[in-house]
């Protein structure tokens, strides 16, 4: 039977210190060998078995939303960010619509006038566009469609055992590397990656052997596997590999996505001096929509503990490093949460 992590601080009651190491330690550059928890075990001082069943037993809490890959949506194929205005009366009705779409990944009801906030993954343009035109008709509703064009820095990865108020108080710096995304940009995928990409979205198999499993499961030597998701890694459609962390069963529920009027000429100036900002979570460059009345260029996410903390951050922002127009968007329900997901991988 799953135990559910308890809420708030209670959470970390009895989180020993190889469980902080793995929690804090293993959200990424988790080993791609063949028996990966041989070697987690001996760098924590455990075995093998130990190991693996702290994991699962992280996992069955909560905190651990799934043990895997996160893949790249913009590089492996098209993806935009979208919001409706959901009519009260019906918001439930749409989104239920809107989950009941595989290739929605996320989903957050926010505090604003557009107030349902999704993510479409898809393996190519046409797709997604295809997915986009289906939640109008669907819904009823006009779509706000925002896809990213410039990433300055995106990164959930964060130590969350420990008292901060607020994603990375404790951390002294992050580096920026400003990428452009193209809407139409594919990467150069085999046969067997697609296979696998497919095959790992939901996350690896827990066990002692999950290369070996997934490689049973897409019908190839585990070696193959092994060289294929490490490839697939340096090449940037994985972004990381490791222990995803449920932020909110770790007290991180104060979250804004923070949209700011910034001069066009000023973005890469302004995207790239605050996505360096320890407390920056996510930033990135997204199109104006001024025929939908969106005037926001410039999105940056700040995750907290501390509602106030997190809102004297946004002041520092707008005071000190973003003098321009912008507006709070606070995540006030999570609606959906899943890791990117593809019906199929356009063979390209």
């Amino acid at each position: 039977m799953t135990t559910p992590a308890p809420e708030g601080d209670d959470w970390r009651a009895d989180i020993d210190d190889i469980d902080a190491a793995l929690i804090d330690g293993y959200q990424s550059d988790f080993p791609v060998v063949e028996r990966p928890f041989r070697q987690v075990g001996a760098d924590l001082g455990i075995d093998e078995t130990a190991a693996l069943d702290r994991v699962e037993r992280l996992r069955e809490r909560g905190i651990f939303r799934r043990f895997g890959a996160v893949l790249n949506p913009p590089v492996i194929g098209s993806s935009t960010l979208a919001a409706v205005r959901a009519p009260a009366e019906r918001f439930d009705e749409i989104a239920e619509i809107i989950n009941g779409h595989r290739q929605v990944n996320h989903n957050y009801r926010r505090d604003h006038e557009w107030n349902m906030w999704f993510v479409v993954t898809a393996a190519s343009l046409e797709k997604r566009n295809e997915i986009i035109a289906e939640i109008e008709s669907e819904t009823g509703c006009t779509v706000l469609v925002l896809p990213m064009v410039t990433d300055y820095y995106i990164d959930l990865e964060f130590p969350v055992v420990n008292g901060d108020r607020f994603a990375r108080e404790s951390v002294a710096s992050t580096s920026v590397d400003a990428t452009r995304i193209s809407e139409t940009a594919a990467a150069d995928l085999s046969a067997l990656d697609r296979r696998l990409i497919l095959e790992i979205q939901d996350g690896f198999p827990l066990s002692e052997t999950p290369y070996r499993d997934i490689a049973s499961a897409v019908d190839a030597p585990a070696a193959d596997v092994v060289e294929a998701i490490g490839t697939l890694a340096a090449d940037g459609c994985i972004k990381r590999i490791g222990c995803i962390v449920n932020h909110i069963v770790t007290g991180f529920d104060s979250n804004c996505m923070v949209v700011w009027d910034v001069p066009n000429a000023d973005l890469d100036t302004y995207g790239e001096t605050v996505g360096e900002l320890p407390y920056v979570t996510l930033c990135y460059h997204r199109p104006r929509r001024p025929e939908q009345g969106w005037p926001y260029n410039l999105f940056t996410m700040i995750h907290g503990r501390d509602q106030d903390a997190v809102d004297e951050k946004i002041d520092e922002l707008a005071e000190e490093y973003l003098p321009v127009n912008h507006e709070r968007l606070y995540s006030t329900e999570t609606l959906k949460q899943t890791g990117a997901r593809y019906e199929a991988i356009v063979d390209r």
